[in-house]
């Protein structure tokens, strides 16, 4: 059973939303998961993510970026690099913002580069976009993320009205291709 840790950072409760769509559906992929906020980041999560087969990062769209708080988790990860201690370890990535497109992509590419330092192996959401005139705001991936996965959550709505159910049924497969990618990655390497 593979081991995968979400680590995120959820300023509102949206991306937290997100966040436990996608492990649900690790957890229904067969993989031993869990969420780590970056608030609860001490000494033995550092272990645990260092014994992880996967990491899934998680983090807002803020002013076009990760918000500070996941910065600041991923500038905290250079014990880690140093170490090489998530070498060859999958990893993969989310991000919410206000808006359809936030530069939503410019998170995404942070989270990438931030894997790639670490020499970990990007797994993308694996999903072709809800891109028809008869596509709905409920489709799956109907953001349209094959990088990382995107989710959208309007300012005013709270995280009981957003994100959307489409939102979150791509966020949960999402996790189970993860889980899957993470699961035949460990198979590969006996």
């Amino acid at each position: 059973m593979s081991k995968i840790v979400i680590v995120y950072h959820s300023g509102y409760g949206h991306t937290k939303k997100v966040a436990e769509a996608v492990l649900a559906g690790t957890i229904e992929a067969g993989a031993q998961s869990r969420l780590l906020p970056v608030g609860e980041i001490d000494d033995a999560a550092w272990t645990e993510l260092a014994g992880a087969d996967a990491i899934i990062f998680g983090a807002p769209t803020y002013m076009g970026g990760p918000s500070a708080d996941f910065k600041k988790f991923a500038d905290a990860s250079s014990k880690p690099w140093f170490g090489q201690t998530w070498k060859d370890k999958i990893a993969a990535g989310f991000t919410n913002s206000a808006t359809m497109n936030g530069d939503k992509f410019s998170t995404i590419q942070y989270l990438v580069t931030l894997a790639m330092q670490h020499g970990m192996i990007w797994a993308g959401t694996g999903m072709m976009p809800s891109n028809t005139k008869a596509a709905t705001r409920n489709d799956l991936n109907y953001v349209g993320g094959s990088t990382g996965l995107l989710t959208q959550s309007p300012a005013d709505a709270s995280p009981e009205e957003a994100p959307p159910a489409g939102d979150l049924e791509t966020a949960r497969m999402f996790g189970a291709r993860v889980a899957g990618v993470t699961a035949r990655w460990i198979a590969a390497r006996g």
